[in-house]
Order: C-alpha cells, then sequence, then structure tokens
C-alpha cells in the first residue's frame, strides 16, 4: 500500500526556487504574450479583408485558414519539422536562395530559434477560428451607421473605430481568453517537436508539468504547477475580462 505524507507548502517553496520551472514560466509568458496580440490583429485584418470578396472567394479563405485547425497534429508536426530540418528543409533552401542567411539553421535544435519556431506554428493553428468568429461578427455590424458615418465626412479609421470595432469587442474577448488559454497550455508541439529542448528552451508550464508527472512521477509537484498554471490563467482571463469587457454588451 502506498504510504503518502503531507508536505504541506513545501512544493511551493520548492517550485518558486526551480530554476527549470522559472525558465518554463519565462516561456510560457513569451508564448502568450507573443502569439495573443498577433492572432487578434491578423485575424482581424484577414477577415475585414475576406470579407468584401465574393461568397466563393471567402469560402476558399476560410478553407485555407482553417485547415490546420482540424488537421491532426501529428500531421501539422511533420510538415513543419520537415520545413524546420536543418539540412533538407525548405526553409533553410529558400532563405539561403535568398541570401539571407549564409548557412544552414538548426530551428529547432538552437536555443536561440527554437522557441521563435514553436510560436510561429502555434500561430498558425490558432488564426483559423478566430477570422471565422470575425467573419461572422462582421455580419452583424449595422451597415446603415457605417453608410451614415460616410456621408457625414467620417474617415475609415474614425468608422471602424466608433462603430465597427464596439460591435466586434464581444468577438474580440472570446478570441483573447481562448487564444490565451491555448497558449498557456501549449504541449502537443513541444512534446513532438523538441520535448522541451534544447536544455530546456522550450519547456512551458504544462510541458514541465507532463514531464514531472508522468516521466519522473513526481505527482504531487506536478499538481503544484497545476494549481499554479490555474490561478495564472484565472487571473490574466480576469485581466482581459476587466479591459476589454466593460465596453461589452452582451
Amino acid at each position: 500500500m502506498t504510504k503518502f505524507e503531507f508536505v504541506g507548502l513545501d512544493n511551493y517553496i520548492r517550485m518558486f526556487k526551480d530554476p527549470v520551472f522559472t525558465k518554463s514560466l519565462i516561456n510560457t509568458v513569451i508564448l502568450v504574450i507573443g502569439s495573443v496580440p498577433i492572432v487578434v490583429l491578423f485575424s482581424l485584418f484577414v477577415a475585414s479583408q475576406t470579407y468584401h470578396q465574393n461568397a466563393i472567394a471567402r469560402s476558399f479563405y476560410r478553407f485555407v485558414f482553417f485547415l490546420p485547425v482540424v488537421t491532426g497534429s501529428v500531421a501539422v508536426t511533420v510538415v513543419w519539422k520537415w520545413i524546420y530540418d536543418p539540412l533538407s528543409g525548405i526553409l533553410n533552401f529558400v532563405l539561403k536562395s535568398s541570401h539571407i542567411i549564409s548557412q544552414n539553421i538548426s530551428w529547432l535544435g538552437d536555443k536561440n530559434w527554437a522557441l521563435l519556431a514553436i510560436m510561429i506554428i502555434l500561430l498558425t493553428t490558432s488564426v483559423g477560428q478566430p477570422i471565422i468568429l470575425y467573419i461572422a461578427a462582421m455580419g452583424n455590424i449595422d451597415n446603415s451607421l457605417v453608410e451614415a458615418a460616410r456621408v457625414d465626412g467620417a474617415t475609415e479609421f474614425q468608422v471602424f473605430w466608433k462603430i465597427k470595432w464596439p460591435s466586434l469587442l464581444p468577438t474580440t474577448l472570446y478570441i483573447a481568453i481562448i487564444t490565451t488559454i491555448n497558449s498557456f497550455q501549449c504541449f502537443a508541439l513541444i512534446q513532438l517537436l523538441t520535448s522541451g529542448g534544447p536544455n530546456y528552451s522550450t519547456s512551458t508550464l504544462m510541458y514541465y508539468l507532463y514531464e514531472k508527472a508522468f516521466q519522473l512521477t513526481e505527482y504531487g509537484y506536478a499538481n503544484t504547477i497545476g494549481v499554479f498554471l490555474a490561478v495564472m490563467i484565472a487571473i490574466v482571463s480576469f485581466a482581459q475580462f476587466k479591459i476589454l469587457g466593460n465596453d461589452v454588451e452582451y
């Protein structure tokens, strides 16, 4: 029979003294800060350009951007692993052909590039749903208000900021929160591509939790990391509600 011992706050003290945990926390924050604004802005830009296309073109663009979302993680990983391959990858080939780099880069094996490489993949798999949601949200904008504002001499920026943006705020709030949660929980890409390496340069809180729980069987410590991650997500989501939610009409 397994004997359990209550350790109080020892795991939390250990966690904040753990350099690997600190590194994983920094990597996670970088992924969140780097991905969430880009996903929101890029999705909004693509949706605004796509919305005014004809039905066939609009459906085609939605299909293209949503395809990575419904594609299996393993298939996406295999493709990106080939793109990033240091010897035969197409990325190095294109950059060398364009004389941007002089020698091949090990995108997933170099600690200076690995986290950026993971972030790029995360972005490509995160923009599909927001683009679809923004296109749908733009259909709910009152065009009579837009036309009236233009007749009154409002610039395109004023039309967007005063009329379109308030209508898009609920969708933006949802996209920001969902993208934040997904970025905090980034795990599959790390496990399949780098296993947290090199030297924990791509380790995230979610991957470190998995490593401690299922590879080293330190379940108590892993639970501590999980509680900390849940609290972080709750705090950030609450902050987003306070910043973006005040002007949202449900």
